[in-house]
């Protein structure tokens, strides 16, 4: 007797993304694995007495979505209630900030604490309308003089922070950045309160961190958000020692041990891939292996569930701050520099290569956060370094952002099976922006994934966030328009990719970089039954209205984790 189905999917449009980008009607789902996928009539011979059947009346099915490059913790614990939304829409200018930043000090007890994230100059009202005005310590002053601010840009890297927080961090006139970070001072040499990469730290360190069983909350926050969304797996791109001071303490050892806590007690309800992240921006070799000592998921963790399989190493900074590492200069003229320990930049490129060497030489797959076009020819130039001193059959290390990734650098990492993780929702963020910073011709460039993948590399995109919103739906609508979400204006329409090329950078792609392609990305017979199921036909809609379209339907292992209130299903 032939095996019947738990559930079955029928009447729409199943796009399997498997190696033909095959389309379907219908599927079915046994044990939480797909059992077979075919015709109505073909899957309609599965329906046994307890089958559930779904009718999709034309929607669209997709394989779970898995968002390679998303801060889960840091992103719930950066938004309502544990720290105040400071981005666009939600605030449109400094006043607008300075107004947040006032009625949250309203009802916290003095002295204490009060955080923020999102704010971008680009959306900023007194900065489009007076070239130079930058946020500045004193719009802040006004309104918390008692309690310190420590608010971070969208960009993850630029903190500004009032006069109470200088004054507990010790940051005063002529004080020295940190290796790898700037002290932004105006015009009488007094710090503004923006502090760049690694001067972050100076006030980050003193914010008082979650605490485990916050995090664990926040993580159930998230996923229940990220099933909403469609996403069944994500990586978290670096937790451990290294990210103590980055977005509020959301990327430190504790949140692996929340993560490890959910996931043993059978409460993490999504696939999670970890990168460790051992040492921090401006790092060393040496502290990279300090900091892997002992830093892993245990043996007794369902490994499907949650698993660390890469080491995070920074390697510059961001275009935005101009501290991305470029060989052509920015339009100031400075060139930006590597973000690692070395008091030049011939030792800085000696010692990331030795950071990168040793995280190969363990045995773990690289990510490398690098996003200047000389930098990653530095990464590259690394990476096959430690392939060659410790030859392995399939490291799959990659680049993370690679916003200028040359031509000669593409070609490589392709040659070598590395990998490439993109952030289409930025470009969309802030393409008008980069034209000032580095000129329209390479802004036009920036994130360049049609490149990519016609090189030969399997694209995988993410949202980053907190830094974009986890809307992978807005990620696809990104990479087939290439338009920017302040004028609507075309920024590198030779960069623009098809859908069949946008939907493998969220599905089977990803499972190649969490070495996970035999058992989950596309809907095949036998894998996991991780779903998508979008309320609309996608294949019909304009790549415009894409971040419109409902998710109705989330399953995960063949159960739904997720139903649109008022979506069939």
């Amino acid at each position: 007797m032939s095996k019947t189905a738990d559930l079955i999917l029928t009447g729409g449009d199943v796009l399997t993304v498997d190696d033909a980008f095959s389309v379907a009607q219908a599927l079915a789902v046994r044990d939480g694995r797909i059992l077979a996928v075919g015709t109505d009539e073909e899957i309609a011979a599965l329906t046994g007495p307890d089958t559930r059947v779904v009718e999709l009346a034309g929607r669209t099915v997709l394989p779970g979505i898995n968002d390679s490059h998303l801060h889960g913790a840091a992103w719930a614990l950066t938004r309502p209630p544990f720290a105040l939304d400071i981005g666009h829409p939600a605030v449109e200018s400094i006043a607008d900030i300075a107004d947040a930043v006032r009625r949250a000090t309203d009802g916290t007890p003095r002295g204490q604490w009060i955080t923020g994230l999102g704010w971008d100059v680009g959306y900023l009202r007194e900065c489009r309308a007076e070239p130079g005005r930058r946020p500045h310590r004193r719009d802040l002053d006004d309104v918390s003089p008692d309690h310190p601010v420590c608010l971070t840009d969208f960009s993850g890297h630029m903190v500004w922070a009032n006069s109470a927080a200088l004054r507990r961090a010790g940051v005063t006139r002529g004080t020295p950045a940190p290796e790898g970070g700037v002290i932004e001072v105006d015009d009488a040499g007094e710090p503004t309160g923006v502090l760049k990469e690694t001067a972050q730290a100076l006030v980050q360190k003193l914010v008082p961190p979650a605490s485990v069983e916050q995090r664990k909350e926040a993580i159930r926050t998230a996923v229940a958000a990220l099933h909403a969304e469609g996403i069944t797996s994500y990586t978290e791109p670096g937790l451990g020692p290294g990210g103590a001071e980055i977005l509020g303490g959301g990327l430190d050892t504790a949140t692996l041990h929340a993560y490890v806590e959910l996931a043993r007690a059978g409460e993490l309800t999504a696939r999670v891939r970890v990168l460790l992240l051992p040492a921090p921006m401006g790092g060393s070799a040496a502290e990279v292996t300090a900091g892997l000592d002992g830093l892993a998921v245990p043996d007794d963790v369902d490994p499907r569930r949650l698993a660390a399989i890469g080491v995070k190493v920074f390697a510059d900074g961001v275009p935005p701050n101009e501290t991305a590492w470029m060989h052509d200069p920015y339009t100031d003229g400075a060139n930006g520099s590597l973000c690692v320990h070395g008091a030049d930049a011939g030792l800085q490129q000696a010692e990331l290569t030795e950071m990168i060497r040793v995280a190969h030489a363990a045995g773990y797959q690289l990510g490398v956060h690098v996003t200047g076009d000389r930098a990653i020819d530095a990464v590259v130039d690394a990476f096959v370094a430690a392939d060659e001193a410790h030859p392995r059959a399939d490291a799959r290390h990659y680049v993370i952002h690679g916003d200028f990734a040359s031509p000669l650098s593409l070609a490589r990492l392709a040659a070598h099976g590395y990998g490439i993780n993109m952030n289409p929702a930025i470009k969309w963020t802030i393409a008008d922006l980069m034209d000032d910073i580095v000129g329209s011709e390479r802004s036009d460039y920036q994130w360049p994934v049609r490149s990519a993948a016609e090189a030969g590399i399997a694209v995988c995109v993410g949202s980053d966030a907190p830094i974009t919103a986890p809307d992978w739906r807005r990620g696809v609508a990104a990479m087939m328009l290439r338009e920017s979400k302040a004028t609507g204006r075309v920024s590198g329409a030779d960069q623009r990719v098809s859908l069949e090329t946008a939907l493998r950078a969220y599905t089977c792609h990803p499972a190649r970089q969490d070495f996970a392609e035999e058992w989950k990305g596309t809907i095949e017979p036998g894998k996991v039954a991780d779903l998508c199921v979008l309320g609309g036909d996608l294949r019909a809609t304009d790549p415009h209205d894409i971040p419109e379209l409902p998710v109705d339907l989330t399953i995960l292992d063949g159960r739904v984790v997720h139903a649109r209130r008022g979506g069939a299903g």
